[in-house]
């Protein structure tokens, strides 16, 4: 399946930067695995019959959203593409219903990067784009927000 920017280039355009969802959107998905890990090997050390079946049911329905939470956020990071052009910013989301955002770079009027603690150590974060007039645009918990502003407000 062909990315969407490749598909919106126009002639002369190139891509000068392209970034993600950061991967903290698996982070639910990763609590939830190692909690049924450890129900698992709970399971595995004790020999009271009830015991040993609650732990696995627990184990079970752990993995099951452990799964949902994995899938959604693979989807949510598949789905979602945020590229700087030389002549324009993209941000696109969905799949079947699908939002785009863009902006050409010379109506950018100013690149907003709000980063938590974690966020910072993790390198993720929220950029917001202000355009000339009402333009506003926040994407949220993309990857190296400050190399996106930069490939933004470097010209």
């Amino acid at each position: 399946m062909a990315r969407y920017i490749d598909e919106i280039l126009q002639p002369g355009e190139r891509v000068l930067y392209s970034t993600n969802a950061h991967w903290i959107f698996y982070f639910p998905a990763i609590l939830a695995w190692i909690v049924a890990l450890v129900l698992f090997g709970m399971s595995r050390q004790t020999s009271i019959d009830s015991v040993v079946l609650l732990c696995l049911v627990a184990a079970g329905l752990a993995a099951l959203g452990a799964l949902y939470w994995t899938i959604k956020a693979w989807f949510h990071r598949f789905t979602t593409e945020t590229d700087v052009t030389n002549l324009r910013v993209v941000h696109k989301t969905g799949f079947i219903k699908r939002r785009t955002f863009e902006m050409a770079l010379d109506k950018v009027e100013s690149v907003d990067v709000n980063q938590t603690i974690p966020g910072r150590l993790l390198n993720y974060g929220d950029v917001t784009i202000n355009g000339v007039g009402e333009g506003r645009e926040t994407i949220t918990t993309i990857a190296s927000p400050l190399a996106f502003r930069n490939s933004i407000t470097a010209r």
